[in-house]
């Protein structure tokens, strides 16, 4: 009898079902590769991060050398944590009753960071304001007293400078312009300093960038850009960095919102952009130079971002352009809407503004803008603002651009030529050109664009003017002014200083 093959069907089936788990673990492989990819994973990340597991906190984890799984913020922790300062600070008590004699101190704690090895630290303005000495302690234990090397109220930042016995570690600057909302954010500092919670370390993300608009009391700074994050900050946390997680610092932690004074996620952060182009002013010079294009601004209404054909009610619109500045050199004019200044989105005039400060005196960068519905790009120069209307006062005009601060709002002479600009009817008076949120000024809803034409019932029709009044002004409780409106109306205003 021939004999004939019969296949072994238990052993067949093993092998398909064999055949079957490869290629089911080789398309897991492919789509696991898939997804790693579209994670879009920094190629040159010191850690191995694994795919698809987060642990049991919902934290991203990553392999230390040891081969362990821990989480990624350990190794920033490590790395930086040292460069963090407390720092205390004491001050002359500017609140004290008129009747009390002698002077008395007051002493605020906050945090900063060393950012040169040559004992350079940044902190918040706040934080140092009007010290008559300061402490600044180190991770290690060492004390040392702090000099202010320059200090900027509008942006609430401030250098200090001490002389290292020990080897210093620094935490490097990043890019605060390529975070995005949803990003990791790592905060130290020393959220209670009264009680020895220095250097803790808190962990959130990036809930929003550009917050502007912001009120803080007497402190509220001009330039407001700020970084929005949930992780925990509170008072002490002042002055400290907020860290991305490569270990950059992208924020010098200033402030939260909070109706019980302590932290409920919503903390704000000055982007370390605007701290990187001031930084090199305070150490110089101790004050800052700043940029300037020579125009009055606005923001785009919805009725103007309709008329413009614009995608979203974003962007600013020039008012007036100053005669012979960089604005009026590059081509721009009243009626354009700014859409884009230094490849960066334009979305109000507060952002705009830090914006320009950002930029290195002299440099040309582009501007893009709408003029009659069409887009163009334009290009000028930042210049140092008083550097340049120093160079074009002659001893004739020199009241035109002379600016006076007063209350919270910066005042220029009102002339034909400025009423020209901005296409109104001259009236003698004082121009606003600028109001500091949180300040007398703006509690009493005078804005950029008033003009003020009478303080006290006398009339004031240039900055001397009002130098020569405010002398008689000190201790006044309530100050009343006669304006006019942006809108041409004519109101009563009262500032109580």
């Amino acid at each position: 009898m021939e004999a004939k093959f019969f296949p072994d069907t238990k052993k067949q089936n093993r092998g398909l079902k064999l055949i079957s788990f490869g290629l089911v673990a080789i398309v897991f492989l492919i789509i696991g590769v898939l997804i790693a990819t579209n994670l879009d994973l920094p190629s040159h990340s010191v850690a191995e991060v694994r795919p698809g597991y987060t642990g049991s906190s919902g934290y991203p984890i990553v392999r230390d050398d040891s081969g362990e799984w821990e989480s990624p913020f350990v190794r920033v922790v490590d790395a930086v944590e040292n460069a963090v300062v407390n720092i205390s600070a004491r001050a002359e008590d500017a609140g004290l009753p008129w009747w009390y004699q002698g002077v008395r101190y007051s002493t605020s704690s906050g945090s900063g960071f060393f950012f040169r090895e040559d004992g350079y630290i940044l902190t918040n303005n706040h934080v140092v304001k009007d010290a008559v000495d300061i402490t600044v302690r180190t991770a290690t234990g060492y004390e040392y007293n702090a000099r202010i090397v320059g200090s900027d109220p509008q942006t609430d930042l401030a250098v200090l400078k001490v002389e290292p016995e020990e080897k210093i570690v620094t935490i490097p600057f990043g890019d605060s312009e390529a975070i995005k909302v949803g990003d990791w954010a790592i905060a130290i500092g020393n959220p209670f300093p009264q009680v020895g919670l220095d250097r803790t370390v808190t962990v959130g993300v990036i809930s929003a960038k550009g917050r502007s608009n912001l009120r803080f009391g007497r402190e509220t700074p001009l330039y407001q850009n700020y970084i929005q994050t949930d992780a925990s900050i509170n008072p002490g946390n002042s002055g400290g960095p907020l860290l991305n997680l490569r270990g950059e610092c992208i924020g010098v932690n200033a402030a939260i919102s909070s109706p019980t004074g302590s932290s409920v996620g919503i903390g704000f952060a000055i982007p370390i952009n605007l701290a990187r182009a001031i930084v090199p002013d305070l150490i110089a010079s101790g004050k800052v130079s700043r940029g300037w294009l020579g125009v009055w601004l606005s923001n785009v209404t919805e009725r103007e971002a309709k008329r413009q054909g614009l995608k979203a009610v974003k962007g600013i619109v020039i008012d007036s352009v100053f005669s012979e500045s960089p604005a009026q050199k590059a081509g721009l004019r009243r009626g354009d809407i700014v859409t884009s200044f230094n490849n960066s989105e334009v979305l109000n005039v507060n952002q705009f503004s830090v914006l320009v400060t950002t930029v290195k005196h002299g440099e040309e960068v582009p501007v893009e803008v709408v003029r009659g519905g069409e887009e163009m790009t334009l290009y000028t120069t930042v210049v140092d603002r008083d550097a340049f209307l120093a160079s074009h006062t002659t001893p004739e005009d020199s009241r035109e651009i002379a600016v006076e601060e007063w209350l919270g709002m910066e005042t220029i002479t009102f002339t034909p030529e400025i009423a020209r600009q901005i296409d109104i009817k001259h009236v003698d008076g004082l121009y606003v050109v600028r109001v500091y949120p949180g300040t007398p000024a703006d509690r009493a809803s005078i804005t950029e664009g008033t003009i003020i034409m009478q303080v006290n019932k006398e009339p004031v029709t240039s900055v001397a003017d009002l130098k020569n009044l405010t002398q008689k002004l000190t201790g006044q409780s309530r100050i009343s002014l006669i304006v006019q409106e942006p809108d041409g109306s004519i109101a009563r205003k009262v500032i109580r200083p």
